[in-house]
């Protein structure tokens, strides 16, 4: 893993240095001169994505962000780049002998900031609060935190309850199912509880379990035979889950008395008793015999 985020970060640091060496907008973005209006986007997509201010704080990602974003400004517009492609190294050529390399990009500078850009490509991929400023012809960064309007607010809050719309019709279908559904009319703790006070017995299996007060008067014939089977299909249930727990327990037991040498240890875990597991094996023995 760490040499994976070292070779990352020799592969970026090598591009952004090409980036910065790079005059011409299509070395900048890695094409050639035929490349169409496809091959723009993908290149686009990918760098500006890489080095984003809000995302690549590594020395000088903010100037080859910059420099990302005008080739693309230039070169995705037909007709700057027909004239970009006419005189571009004519330019370039001028430029260096009379201001220097450094103000060749100024020639064809974009009219759109490359944050805006970004937005408009992305649909406002990343948060953040650079503000790009004009002056003398050229661009700077600066930083401010964002001011806060009473329309952004209101059209956030009602972006934000769309996308919670689906989260919050699910938690209410939830609410109306769970009240749509009544609760068993038996409990199959060993003692009385809370509205279930009457012990009865199955008629199969003989598991216990305790009812309310109208549940003699409401459940009688086949409406009592189902009620029962759903008593027994509990308890067998449980009975499952309670060996397995009781096993895990052996087990573990047995094991850490292997490792550490524990003899004592050892036959306390053989001796060990798995009650629901034996109570398990008579059931399935009485529903099979």
């Amino acid at each position: 893993m760490f040499i994976h985020g070292i070779l990352k970060y020799c592969c970026v640091s090598c591009l952004l240095y090409r980036i910065k060496k790079c005059k011409d907008y299509y070395e900048i973005l890695g094409l050639s001169k035929d490349a169409t209006e496809e091959d723009l986007k993908k290149a686009y997509r990918k760098l500006a994505l890489k080095f984003h201010p809000d995302k690549n704080q590594a020395p000088g990602a903010t100037e080859a962000f910059k420099a990302i974003g005008n080739a693309y400004a230039v070169l995705s517009n037909p007709e700057k780049r027909k004239q970009y492609d006419l005189y571009g190294d004519e330019k370039q050529a001028a430029n260096r002998h009379s201001h220097g390399a450094s103000d060749y990009h100024r020639g064809f500078e974009a009219d759109i900031s490359p944050e805006d850009l970004f937005n408009m490509f992305f649909g406002g991929g990343f948060p953040s609060g650079n503000v790009h400023v004009y002056s003398n012809g050229r661009m700077r960064y600066t930083y401010h935190r964002p001011e806060r309007r009473d329309q952004q607010g209101d059209q956030g809050g009602l972006a934000l309850f769309v996308q919670l719309m689906p989260i919050l019709i699910l938690i209410l279908v939830s609410v109306i199912s769970q009240m749509m559904v009544s609760s068993p009319p038996y409990s199959l703790s060993y003692r009385p509880s809370t509205g279930h006070i009457h012990r009865r017995t199955t008629e199969v299996l003989k598991v216990h379990y305790f009812v309310a007060d109208k549940f003699a008067a409401e459940y009688t014939g086949h409406n009592l035979k189902l009620v029962e089977q759903n008593v027994e299909e509990d308890f067998i249930a449980n009975l499952r889950n309670n060996c397995w727990k009781e096993k895990q327990q052996k087990e573990g037991l047995l094991y850490r008395a292997r490792y550490f040498g524990d003899v004592d240890l050892y036959q306390r875990a053989q001796k060990m008793s798995t009650p629901s597991c034996t109570r398990l094996s008579e059931v399935q023995a009485s529903l099979h015999g």
